[in-house]
């Protein structure tokens, strides 16, 4: 792997570095039920992962219009992180699909 310019403020492993970049890509190309089933089995390993949980997010708000489930993985960050304000924001736009606020 080659040398990040970027810190690794979650210590994940290359593994989990590797199978984020691969769903990032899945879901690029739209194999939407691929990328899921990446992060659920990433998911199950770690239950607390932020990067995973967020791109959980991402995808059902984003892809999958499911914004239910988008604001239940956005809750699950900032249960962990309350200050992480890009899962605030993602999650206030994919409350008010579903009333909620």
């Amino acid at each position: 792997m080659s040398e990040r310019t970027w810190e690794n403020t979650y210590n994940l492993t290359d593994q989990q570095l590797s199978d984020l970049e691969d769903a990032e890509t899945l879901m690029e190309r739209m194999d939407l039920t691929s990328a899921e089933s990446l992060l659920l089995s990433m998911l199950e390993e770690s239950p607390e992962c932020i990067p995973v949980l967020s791109n959980l997010g991402y995808l059902y708000g984003k892809h999958l219009s499911e914004f239910e489930d988008a604001v239940r993985y956005y809750d699950m960050v900032l249960e962990i992180e309350p200050d992480n304000a890009w899962a605030r924001d993602a999650r206030r736009r994919y409350s008010r699909y579903i009333g909620r606020d």
